[in-house]
């Protein structure tokens, strides 16, 4: 049994007419190694038959409590058919970026069918070069960055030549409870809601400044500081900057319309930069947006005095939570069940950082070294705080009121400060290739979600085989040239590689290693911030 938490629901209960929670990614695929010179849909609906046991998020449905009177429950779907998530379409000539953009964009816009579990595949055909691309879509309330792309490596192999899967383990299947269990639930939970609310409540205050929009209010830095000390936790936390985003053309509401861009740059310059300037490589990451950024702004004439506010997401989930999402067994530490029937395998694990991106500083050099400050300070505050606030908030609303509330207070936050510009995120991914049904995957461009309140522009980025991989997912009706901030992108990592001087001459052959040594050296799994 496993049933929503209040943060999943949140995404849940985000979507409207013009908000689709779900997160996305295409992958470019080169299949001239396969054995057919092509990927099929029938190739691929048979990996999936081979593999769902290893991605369970992709089995269940959702299950409503009567009258919405608490929060959904995930049981799997008697008649599920995988073939009836899988489909394909073909770009007309002459399948160039632009055209799978486009489509990719296209079917980024349209919400998940409910009734079936929230997830799509779509085999797009026709790319220049003999190439194909699969655009693959979750809805947030399942998975999020993180899980998603542990969701997607299930499905990838090492080498063009399939490897040969465990089968499933005998299981319960995941089930929700009752009709009657789940209003009795309902009950109990409605009861001792005011109770957990004030303690969500007392948490959250003590990360009262680092909240977007309650960080703005008058005396939020004095109430925060009381919180701590009251609770105890008077570890030397850094002050924060001002989080008061300002206006810009991408903050407002939005409509339903989508529009998408995607491109690389060499992850090698990427480290580089990141080593001339002794920051991290997610620091490089957040430089690039923000002279992108600028560079956008500033054609338009809309550049305000002072820094953007960007949401960064960041995973929270621990080694053992991981383990149990990738089948390791164990107990979930989110629901206290293990891994075996896929429930651990569900759900988000996240919060987020929210940091200024010093877009109304002019020297790029200046710049670099603000971003680098910026980020400093955000991690340590991160880093010593709960940072479980993004929880804590939604854990106050009760269910019934989240369901109905949320679209409405989305749309009425775009209509006043915003309380960030926009989203930026980084997931780290395998720097090794990896084949899909025997295609090497060129790239994997991410997409996230676009709300009212989030603004109409979001950046997100994967690193893989050497490239950082962007996806920029924007509403027309607040970005309309998308393409144009993906070029800026790309002249600002130009921009830092300049800066950052010559490229060291290469390093002499590396001496082979024992393989006992290198058996007892550590392994450090990156951090995405």
């Amino acid at each position: 049994m496993r049933q929503l938490t209040p943060l999943d629901a949140q995404f849940l209960h985000a979507e409207s007419a013009t908000t689709a929670a779900h997160v996305a990614g295409v992958a470019v695929l080169d299949p001239s190694r396969t054995p057919e010179g092509r990927i099929t849909r029938e190739a691929l609906i048979a990996l999936l038959r081979d593999r769902l046991h290893l991605a369970p998020a992709l089995r269940l449905r959702l299950v409503s409590v009567p009258f919405g009177l608490d929060h959904p429950y995930w049981a799997e779907d008697p008649s599920f058919d995988v073939s009836h998530h899988v489909h394909e379409t073909t770009l007309p000539m002459p399948g160039d970026d632009a055209q799978l953009a486009e489509a990719v964009a296209r079917l980024h816009e349209r919400r998940l069918d409910r009734r079936r579990p929230l997830w799509e595949m779509h085999l797009i055909q026709g790319l220049t070069g003999g190439r194909a691309a699969l655009y693959v879509k979750v809805h947030h309330c399942a998975i999020d960055g993180v899980s998603g792309a542990e969701t997607l490596a299930a499905l990838l192999d090492l080498t063009p030549e399939p490897r040969a899967v465990e089968p499933p383990a005998e299981r319960r299947p995941t089930a929700a409870p009752g009709i009657v269990t789940m209003l009795a639930g309902a009950v109990t939970r409605s009861a001792t809601h005011p109770l957990r609310a004030l303690r969500s409540l007392g948490r959250a205050a003590a990360d009262l400044d680092a909240i977007p929009l309650a960080a703005t209010l008058p005396g939020a830095r004095l109430v925060a500081a009381t919180t701590r000390m009251i609770r105890g936790t008077t570890r030397d936390l850094p002050a924060l900057p001002s989080l008061a985003a300002p206006r810009t053309p991408f903050n407002g509401p939005i409509s339903a319309r989508r529009r998408f861009s995607y491109g690389s740059v060499p992850l090698a310059d990427v480290r580089r930069v990141a080593r001339s300037s002794g920051i991290s490589v997610n620091d490089v990451v957040m430089a690039l947006c923000t002279s992108a950024l600028r560079s956008w702004l500033e054609e338009r004439g809309a550049l305000p005095d002072r820094p953007l506010i960007a949401a960064v997401p960041v995973s929270v989930r621990t080694a053992r939570v991981r383990g149990d999402r990738r089948g390791q067994g164990g107990r979930s530490e989110q629901d206290g069940q293990g891994g075996r029937d896929g429930q651990g395998a569900v759900g988000n694990q996240i919060s987020a950082m929210i940091t200024p991106m010093p877009t109304d500083v002019a020297c790029p050099r200046e710049r670099l070294q603000a971003v680098g400050t910026a980020m400093r300070t955000a991690k340590r505050r991160f880093a010593g705080s709960p940072s479980a606030w993004l929880s804590e908030l939604t854990s106050m609303v009760p269910a019934p009121v989240t369901a109905l509330a949320t679209p409405a207070l989305f749309r009425l936050a775009s209509m006043g400060a915003p309380p960030v510009n926009l989203i930026v995120s980084n997931v780290p991914g395998p720097q090794f290739p990896l084949y899909l049904c025997g295609a090497r995957v060129l790239g994997y461009h991410p997409l996230s979600v676009l709300s009212d309140a989030t603004g109409g522009l979001s950046i997100t980025c994967f690193s893989y085989d050497g490239s950082l991989d962007f996806g920029i997912v924007a509403c027309p009706d607040r970005v309309e040239d998308v393409w144009r901030l993906m070029g800026h992108l790309q002249e600002a990592m130009d921009e830092l590689v300049e800066l950052a001087g010559p490229a060291p001459a290469a390093a002499p052959a590396a001496v082979p290693v024992p393989a006992a040594v290198a058996a007892s050296a550590p392994v450090v799994e990156p951090s995405p911030v």
